[in-house]
Parts: structure tokens; C-alpha cells; sequence
């Protein structure tokens, strides 16, 4: 006997009605990482075939509010971040949008040769020195992201010493004005180096890499070129112009 009522002349499949049940019945009142009855014993509460169910939760899996790990079960997913990014984008300043707490600690801050590409997009000649400050953030206590940050030694150089936690981007606009951005390329790549360790995800589990370039609003000058490795599993980019 069903315990759940779905109509079955009601011209909606009945996969979106069981679907619409779970995210409100168990996605709506659980938390992340429980777990949901198994699939014969939800089919049975709907009374319907494991097919019709099980493409009912894969429609939540899609839509990232439930994963399935195979051999153990289906569990509600960790809440997924909706990180804008535009023209001022500012880390900080968007996880308190959302009501997270922020944390950074700095892993390194040094001068080192530019690379081919960072050189490029500061306009700088290739191996010119620059300043290369790498950063850990953390929202909500766990880690969300790695940044490298490039800066022309000229005038930032000041930042080796003053930069000790959060906003850069806060004290680059102190020192110069404000910024824009205007580039920002982003690939799913796997971790690199010790990004998994620092993130704390399984080296073969992909971040989302985010290039970009910040300039200055005033005149177009390029002032920082910035690499971020997120963590995929804990953030969704929302881009917009």
C-alpha cells in the first residue's frame, strides 16, 4: 500500500511528483549527509516500480541535492554555494551576501619570476619580478578555496608586509582605487600540487579553476592576476556580466 498519494491521471509523470515529494519530505527537513531509504523501500511507500523511482532521484542528483554513493546508499548532498561572479566580484564581501563566515591565512607571500601567462596579462616582460601571495579560504570553517594572487612588484610591493588576512582586494583599493574585473576562464581540472591535501578532498576529485584579471577602474592597468582552485563539490559559479 502507498503512503505517499500520487495521482497517476494528473498529466504530471510521476517521477517529478515523487521527486517534488522528496525534496520537501526528506531534502527540505534533513540535513547533509543523511541518508534516504533505500530505493526498494521508497518505491514501496509510492507504490511504484524501482525504474520510476529511481529516475525521481536522479532528477534531485542532477539538480545536486542528493548523491548517490554506489554500495551504500543515497544521502542528502552538502549545500551548494551560489558564488557570483562580475565585474566586482569580491570573496569576502560575497560569502557575508549569503551569511557565511569567512576566514583566510596566507600559505606564502614572496617574489618570484613571472610566468609566461601572468607576465601577459600584467603586461610585464617575461621572468619580471612579481609579488605571488597565496591565500586559504574558508567559509563556515571548512575550506573552500586556494588562490594565487600576482601582483606587479611596482608600487605593491608594500603588500609583502601589510597583507596579513582578509580582503586584498580591500586593501589593493586602499592603496589605488577601485577595481574591475575583466576576465575570468573557468576549467574543472583535478588538484594540483598541495591543493587536495589543503582543501581536504581526495587528490582525484576535481576543483573549479578560475583565472582572472583585476584592473584598475580609472584607466584599465592591470593590478592583479589571481588563479583559484575551488573546491567542486561545495560551490556552484554563478556568472554574470
Amino acid at each position: 500500500m502507498s503512503l505517499y498519494a500520487i495521482e497517476h491521471d494528473s498529466g504530471i509523470a510521476l517521477y517529478a511528483q515523487i521527486a517534488k515529494v522528496l525534496e520537501r519530505d526528506y531534502v527540505g527537513q534533513g540535513a547533509p549527509g543523511d541518508r534516504l531509504p533505500s530505493e526498494g523501500e521508497l518505491a514501496d511507500r509510492f507504490g511504484v516500480n524501482r525504474h520510476t523511482l529511481r529516475r525521481a532521484v536522479d532528477e534531485l542528483i542532477t539538480a545536486g541535492l542528493l548523491e548517490r554513493q554506489h554500495g551504500v546508499g543515497v544521502f542528502i548532498a552538502d549545500r551548494l554555494l551560489d558564488y557570483q561572479i562580475g565585474t566586482g566580484t569580491r570573496y569576502t564581501q560575497n560569502l557575508a551576501d549569503l551569511g557565511i563566515a569567512t576566514e583566510s591565512s596566507v600559505l606564502r607571500k614572496m617574489v618570484a619570476p613571472a610566468s609566461l601567462g601572468v607576465a601577459r596579462h600584467l603586461n610585464l616582460p617575461n621572468d619580471a619580478p612579481v609579488l605571488w601571495i597565496e591565500t586559504l579560504r574558508r567559509a563556515d570553517g571548512v575550506p573552500l578555496c586556494v588562490i594565487s594572487h600576482f601582483l606587479p612588484v611596482e608600487p605593491f610591493k608594500m603588500m609583502l608586509d601589510n597583507y596579513v588576512d582578509g580582503s586584498l582586494h580591500e586593501l589593493l583599493a586602499q592603496h589605488s582605487g577601485p577595481l574591475r574585473r575583466t576576465e575570468s576562464l573557468v576549467t574543472a581540472v583535478l588538484p594540483q600540487g598541495d591543493d587536495a591535501k589543503l582543501l581536504g578532498i581526495a587528490q582525484g576529485r576535481p576543483v573549479l579553476r578560475v583565472k582572472s584579471l583585476n584592473v584598475l577602474e580609472r584607466d584599465g592597468t592591470p593590478v592583479e592576476y589571481a588563479i583559484t582552485r575551488f573546491r567542486a563539490d561545495r560551490i556552484q559559479l554563478r556568472i554574470t556580466p
